[in-house]
């Protein structure tokens, strides 16, 4: 099933609906704590785990891919680890278009297997919840319009876990079109002041694929609808409407006919997503273009640094 986040997450300031929800959020907090593993499981391949507080949206996959490509021109052998999830298909495809994936329901699993056959580096797409195993690197995702909503955790707000938690981690990385960045790192250095923080941005690699004098009408199924808009305005399409779906929908016959069209009342060409794109390509969809886009890592080599 895959459900849009409430409007209501995303309201700067909590409202009733947030704060009635409250006492639930409390107590997923206490029972998550009780879950903790009491031993962790250390492992002799170097493990960076890549993973969120904030539910959704944060550019972990992409940051994922782009740690794996600075590894590659190190000589590094590294792999992607992955919790097996069925409705995360077009993750796992993205995935493995740039690296050996290994998926397992249980993460310890993938990455025993991963040291089994020599790999040096595990990169986890997700997973900084998952107590069960000491890694070497632990970096938390943020999306800069996103930021962390209302503030409160699950069902009350978007985050997994408290916002607090930042002082037990070391690095931060913040991607999306560059606003807020200031503010941001200041909220952030006052909760840790010791915490590393490196910024990213969304880059289109595949304009030479569109004549961006053309109308669009955009749409996407992402955690980070926003953040593709704004990319794609910022260089220069001409977005007439946009469509967010919920994050890894699964679109029907029913959908695509919807966008197919507004997009002939609009007279506009279609563009989506490359995660969508996987999802849709078996279906009738003809002439669905995609926008492939690259996080471009600022001060990268601060960044491989604090990661090798």
């Amino acid at each position: 099933m895959n459900l849009k986040k409430p409007r209501f997450w995303e309201i700067k300031k909590p409202n009733f609906l947030a704060y009635l929800l409250v006492p639930i959020a409390v107590l997923i907090q206490f029972l998550s704590l009780l879950k903790n593993s009491p031993k962790k499981t250390k492992f002799k391949i170097k493990t960076i785990c890549i993973g969120n507080i904030y539910i959704g949206g944060t550019g972990k996959t992409s940051l994922s891919i782009e740690v794996k490509n600075i590894l590659e021109k190190k000589s590094i052998k590294s792999c992607f680890i992955k919790k097996y999830y069925s409705n995360q298909k077009d993750e796992q495809i993205l995935l493995k278009n740039h690296g050996e994936l290994f998926l397992s329901e249980k993460r310890f699993n993938a990455i025993a297997e991963a040291e089994k056959k020599g790999f040096e580096v595990a990169i986890l797409d997700d997973g900084l919840q998952d107590k069960s195993i000491e890694y070497d690197t632990k970096i938390v995702c943020f999306n800069n319009i996103n930021w962390i909503g209302n503030g409160f955790t699950i069902p009350a707000g978007p985050l997994r876990e408290k916002i607090s938690n930042l002082k037990n981690y070391e690095n931060v990385f913040i991607n999306g079109n560059l606003q807020n960045l200031e503010q941001l790192k200041k909220e952030i250095l006052n909760i840790n002041p010791n915490i590393q923080i490196y910024i990213g941005k969304y880059m289109p690699e595949n304009l030479d694929e569109f004549n961006i004098k053309d109308n669009y009408l955009a749409f996407s199924g992402i955690g980070n609808h926003g953040t593709f808009i704004s990319m794609m305005k910022e260089y220069g399409f001409k977005i007439l409407k946009d469509l967010e779906f919920a994050d890894h929908y699964h679109y029907k016959d029913k959908d695509i006919k919807k966008i197919i069209n507004l997009a002939k009342e609009l007279d506009c060409k279609i563009v989506t997503t490359e995660k969508d794109f996987l999802r849709l390509k078996d279906m009738n969809f003809n002439n669905l273009k995609f926008i492939k886009s690259k996080l471009n890592i600022l001060e990268k080599e601060k960044f491989i640094e604090s990661i090798i």
